[in-house]
């Protein structure tokens, strides 16, 4: 299992913008359901940082996220709508309770 988690701030007049892009992604992500994936998105208490955490699970190593054409459009412009740039870093649960489903 594959966890990648990525934080990056957008630029304050970015917030709405990119909130609804999330949104758009997840719209998918539950209507699609696809298999081999957890993810969340996180907007932290400064209002314009993100956290997303993907949890890849696929037999096959392939990352579902990266076939929606709504996450490509979530990613396409996102440099120009961050005052710092995504930093994306791989993890390793240390502990989890019902974050991710049925572990804990």
């Amino acid at each position: 299992m594959g966890v990648v988690v990525v934080r990056y701030k957008v630029k304050p007049g970015q917030v709405d913008a990119n909130v609804e892009l999330v949104e758009r992604v997840f719209a998918r992500l539950h209507a699609d359901r696809p298999d081999g994936l957890r993810y969340a998105t996180f907007r932290l208490a400064d209002g314009v940082s993100f956290v997303h955490v993907a949890s890849v699970e696929a037999e096959d190593g392939s990352n579902p996220l990266l076939a929606l054409p709504e996450f490509a459009e979530f990613t396409r412009d996102i440099a120009a709508r961050c005052d710092e740039p995504p930093l994306a870093q791989g993890a390793t649960i240390v502990g989890a309770y019902r974050l991710f489903g049925d572990e804990g």
